[in-house]
């Protein structure tokens, strides 16, 4: 039987809807889209708080999008807010007053859970094997770049250059378009380092532009340089477009190409973000595949129905985490023994911890960055490891798994986790559990790479109450690494109640 399915992208110039349907064959079809051009970084970008009228214009939204829903005999809905929300202070009263008027709970999420939802998207329209892409998403409040490799993520950055938020900052500096013009191209310029470091020097195979803006840019070509194929942006034509944009007034923008109002005010400083970012990349041609946020949650959520978003996000979190590893010079050898170590004790001891494939995935995660710490220093590089980790979410977990992955990696030496230390008093009481078992089962696996050799090449844990039994086989008589997981074990044995027997 076909399933509905309702995706909303709550962004800073405007509130979008897109309704589907999965069909029996797994096929998912656009049924109908819808934009409301409520502009939330108005308030949120001069005042950080979004205004009583903006708020009573979003529940009317709001309310019309949920009488479409329910004729629609949707089966899920997913409502995702970006930069707007994430930076209006009051963003929790605003998504409570969504919530008790239309049902709809709104999922303020991440910069890099956007850039992971908005490269599915594009994966499913644009073939990305084998391939280094530079994805380029200009939003209204800030654009994602995003770097993928063979259709996994390798890095993603956010910049505060929204198209949105320009128009709000620099509105009363203005002084004629063309002053404001100078200053959208002076303000996108401070940025040039940190946009430098990132992609400059890349071999980039493909370039790929996504939002509204860029949308229109690939539409408005035809109008300017008469040319029909709409599917790409070149740097010449981007330069055509451009000029042509800064010599009209607002308003014969939007006479001359149609432009909406919310539209023809921003995309001459998106345009300059666009043209920046190309630049430093040295890229020719910028390919537009129309699609974004919205429907990635349409993806995203057909993937949990089919039970297809698991093994995905496996491959996606282990390249990250991967990638993350290398950018902080890490022991690449020992992070990927201790992790497999790891999740082959999680599978032995599962009647000991009781814990889900999703845990499994945060210690391999842990295991993998648990020494990233040394990068800073080797004295207390536990702690500097936990900093590194939340100051680097890892794409294809969210907040709080981050935290897991962050505490389990910090608690892989020396202190046993305790409630006297705040980033683990901040969490749940459940996830605190989740904490010690999986950092007792780090610390063992840990051990076994004692001597960052990957000496050891199978063992089998067996547990006989009151007793867990480790033997472990590998090349030579591996007296330091049978040293180690017994002087390791003591996290594990006040964890589980077991006592730590290592076997000949």
């Amino acid at each position: 039987m076909p399933t509905t399915l309702a995706a909303i992208d709550i962004g800073s110039n405007a509130i979008r809807l897109s309704v589907g349907r999965i069909e029996t064959d797994r096929n998912l079809t656009v049924l109908d889209n819808f934009r409301e051009p409520l502009r939330l970084g108005r308030d949120v970008f001069t005042r950080r708080i979004i205004s009583e009228d903006t708020s009573e214009a979003a529940l009317d939204v709001f309310r019309r999008f949920k009488e479409i829903i329910d004729r629609n005999s949707v089966t899920f809905t997913k409502a995702a807010a970006t930069s707007a929300l994430r930076e209006a202070t009051n963003a929790d009263s605003f998504i409570d007053k969504i919530s008790h008027v239309s049902g709809i709970d709104i999922d303020v999420i991440s910069p890099e859970e956007e850039a992971r939802l908005i490269h599915l998207a594009i994966a499913g329209r644009v073939n990305l094997k084998n391939k280094t892409a530079l994805l380029i998403d200009i939003g209204g409040g800030s654009t994602e770049i995003t770097l993928t490799y063979d259709g996994s993520i390798v890095s993603t950055e956010s910049y505060r250059l929204g198209a949105v938020r320009l128009l709000q900052l620099l509105e009363e500096k203005k002084q004629g378009e063309k002053k404001f013009n100078a200053l959208v191209q002076e303000y996108v310029g401070a940025t040039r380092g940190r946009l430098t470091k990132e992609i400059k020097g890349k071999k980039i195979d493909l370039c790929i532009g996504t939002g509204g803006n860029i949308e229109a840019l690939a539409v408005i070509k035809k109008e300017v340089l008469e040319k029909d194929k709409n599917g790409t942006v070149s740097v010449e034509d981007l330069s055509s477009i451009l000029k042509k944009l800064m010599s009209l007034s607002f308003d014969e923008r939007m006479q001359q190409f149609r432009l909406r109002p919310d539209r023809a005010d921003v995309i001459v400083p998106a345009s300059i973000i666009l043209q920046e970012i190309i630049k430093i990349a040295g890229i020719e041609e910028v390919v537009v595949p129309r699609v974004g946020l919205k429907e990635g949650l349409m993806i995203d959520m057909a993937q949990t129905v089919f039970g297809e978003q698991k093994h995905s996000n496996r491959d996606q979190v282990l390249t990250s985490a991967l990638e993350l590893g290398r950018k902080y010079s890490f022991d690449e050898q020992h992070g990927t023994s201790v992790a497999r170590y790891a999740v082959d004790l999680f599978d032995q001891t599962r009647d000991l911890h009781n814990l889900g494939l999703e845990h499994r995935l945060l210690l391999e995660a842990a295991a993998i960055l648990h020494d990233v710490g040394t990068f800073i220093s080797m004295t207390g590089h536990h702690k500097h490891t936990y900093y590194l980790l939340t100051a680097n979410p890892i794409i294809g977990f969210g907040q709080s798994q981050s935290r897991i992955v962050a505490n389990v990696a910090r608690y892989h030496r020396k202190s046993f986790p305790k409630i006297q230390h705040e980033p683990f008093r901040e969490l749940s009481p459940k996830d605190r559990v989740v904490v010690s078992k999986l950092a007792a089962i780090l610390r063992l696996a840990d051990a076994m790479d004692n001597e960052h050799a990957s000496r050891v090449d199978s063992f089998i844990a067996e547990y006989k109450k009151p007793k867990l039994m480790i033997r472990i086989r590998g090349n030579g008589d591996l007296l330091l690494e049978k040293w180690a997981l017994m002087n390791k074990a003591e996290l594990f044995e006040s964890v589980f109640g077991v006592k730590v027997s290592i076997e000949d």
